[in-house]
């Protein structure tokens, strides 16, 4: 094959698209890619990696370079993070993994949700006058919840990896070690944070200069303590986390400051694989996270509904368009409100949430000119019965195995504290549980009975990762942090490739609304929508609450007639990268 061109492969940041590595491309691409809108995806034929952190990024395409498949990738990814984006990546918090085998052609979900400890109770977040006390579950020690982000890589590297925990681990050992050059997103993060963090002595000793100064961008930041956790974890496995030195550690940091967390609750401590959540959208298979994260269900809730419309032809965030997906998000906020929580604890109506029929009982209650006030809607009769700084990466290798990774700590930094002599930043996932049900968490969201507290309990999330298929393969691997904002990113995402025929780029970068049910208001970023469309949504009875900009999806488009992966890293922060071979 004639190759009579070099193109830089790139990655898309907020300053626009940088390069990387030359990658040969012959004609026959180079036609495709210029006939590309104008909005062009980052583009690879191999392998490519989605991550909201640039050097990350790199050590999950050289892991693939080197053999590896995606979940080795996606763990390595992981692991790195936790050193270069300490804000969201993490060891000390949890989340969920999609992983597409494409040997099998099976997707399976990984949970390494935290879990409440043995010692919570219901009311434990309750003070005298038995009202909800939110510094007691986001800045304390009773904040904590059980880390899972270890054994939960263990488990994905044991069931579908090639490596080993040692070998995934190296990457991050030697960042941890040697240092990083300080991002401006890194510095401006820390000071934006200074008082969360230098509450905490073991948090301020490692985030600021001995004098108590910022680390400016291209100083070099080492985190020794935490090199030497993974040093620990990579000799030991998952043991040398929950048990052992680093255990007492951490729950000694814990008990210090008013928690309750035992070694016991973090030897006790399992990720488990569940089947994920399934629907069908327009000829597409919709395939993401069960609870106890909410995203899957209520993607495919709202998709369902939205099925019903003719979403194409009403135009992309026309003002038809939008309230129908702003009356499809109010009635499955409200439903996750009643329904949604610890499928080991509760009931959660899966099946019935995510029925085609029950989408058209919801399509019947719709109003094709005029919203319904959230006051009058409540959670449908059905049969028996997350921090904007989570962090979202998407990994695709050249075998066609897929992974989709939404990790977090809940608060940006969690809850800012470090177990001394770990250098591991624990979080604050228990304020995701229902403290008393009908009061709203940090992100506005209601909880009710199946998201109470209880002891081992994990609490109900909002993180998405999902895996689009066609014909039985990947075609579109996304998902995005933003706390309550997650599903409906992840969303309009999905949507906008199907319903709108954007490129991964333009879907990407694509003005984004959200609505929760309550409160009462349909929310658009800042300048994303025109005046006369917010005009026509206010004649139909919308609020509009213009605010900043939601997500930072990183998101891969396998494009099959082609032959090219596409992907692109949302332009909403920066220092991301998407990169590929």
């Amino acid at each position: 094959m004639t190759r009579p061109m070099l193109r830089p492969l790139t990655a898309l940041t907020a300053a626009g698209m940088i390069a990387l590595a030359p990658v040969a491309a012959s004609a026959q691409e180079a036609a495709i890619y210029s006939s590309m809108d104008a909005v062009h995806p980052v583009w690879a034929k191999s392998a490519m990696v989605s991550v909201q952190e640039a050097v990350a990024a790199e050590v999950g395409l050289q892991v693939l370079k080197d053999g590896g498949n995606a979940v080795d990738a996606g763990v390595a990814v992981a692991l790195a993070l936790a050193v270069t984006l300490p804000r969201a990546g993490n060891l000390g918090g949890g989340g969920f993994m999609m992983v597409h085998d494409a040997a099998s052609g099976e997707t399976k979900a990984i949970d390494y949700r935290e879990m409440a400890p043995a010692s919570a109770t219901r009311d434990m977040y309750l003070d005298a006058e038995g009202n909800a006390d939110s510094n007691l579950s986001r800045f304390t020690g009773m904040a904590v919840g059980v880390p899972g982000t270890v054994a939960g890589m263990q488990l994905a590297l044991e069931t579908y990896g090639t490596m080993t925990l040692a070998e995934a681990a190296a990457p991050a050992i030697k960042l941890a070690e040697d240092g990083i050059l300080v991002t401006a997103d890194l510095a401006d993060s820390l000071k934006a944070l200074e008082k969360r963090l230098k509450t905490w002595p073991a948090s301020a000793a490692i985030f600021y200069k001995p004098d108590g100064s910022f680390y400016e961008p291209g100083d070099l930041f080492k985190q020794p303590d935490l090199a030497a956790t993974l040093k620990t974890i990579a000799a030991e496995g998952p043991d040398g986390f929950y048990k052992g030195e680093v255990a007492e550690k951490i729950a000694a940091s814990v008990q210090e400051a008013g928690g309750s967390m035992t070694v016991e609750d973090l030897a006790n401590y399992r990720a488990v694989i569940r089947a994920p959540v399934t629907g069908t959208y327009r000829g597409h298979e919709i395939v993401s996270m069960p609870p106890p994260s909410s995203g899957g269900t209520h993607i495919i809730q709202i998709l369902n509904v939205m099925e019903g419309y003719p979403i194409g032809f009403l135009g992309h965030n026309s003002s038809d368009t939008i309230h129908l997906m702003a009356e499809a998000m109010k009635r499955a906020y409200a439903d996750r409100s009643e329904y949604l929580g610890d499928p080991d604890f509760v009931d959660v109506p899966v099946a019935a949430l995510t029925s085609k029929d029950y989408a058209a009982k919801i399509r019947d209650g719709i109003s094709l000119n005029r919203a319904t006030p959230s006051e009058t809607i409540k959670p449908g009769k059905l049969a028996p019965y997350e921090s904007d700084q989570t962090t979202h990466f998407s990994i695709v290798d050249k075998d066609g195995n897929a992974v989709s990774n939404t990790y977090t700590l809940n608060f940006s930094y969690g809850s800012g504290m470090t177990a001394a002599g770990t250098g591991v930043l624990l979080n604050n996932e228990m304020d995701d549980f229902s403290a008393k049900p009908g009061v709203p968490n940090a992100y506005g969201l209601i909880g009710g009975d199946a998201n109470a507290v209880e002891p081992g309990k994990r609490p109900l999330s909002s993180m998405s990762p999902t895996i689009v298929l066609k014909d039985g393969k990947p075609f579109l691997v996304t998902g995005s942090p933003g706390g309550s904002r997650i599903i409906t990113t992840t969303l309009q995402v999905i949507s906008n490739m199907i319903d709108h025929g954007m490129n991964v780029a333009e879907a990407t970068n694509a003005a984004r609304i959200h609505h929760q049910w309550l409160p009462d208001e349909i929310r658009v970023e800042d300048g994303g929508l025109s005046r006369d469309t917010v005009a026509a949504l206010e004649a139909k009875g919308h609020t509009i609450a213009v605010r900043s900009v939601m997500g930072s999806t990183q998101s891969i488009h396998v494009d099959a007639e082609k032959g090219l992966l596409l992907g692109a890293s949302d332009p909403r922060r920066t220092g991301s990268a998407t990169v590929g071979y």
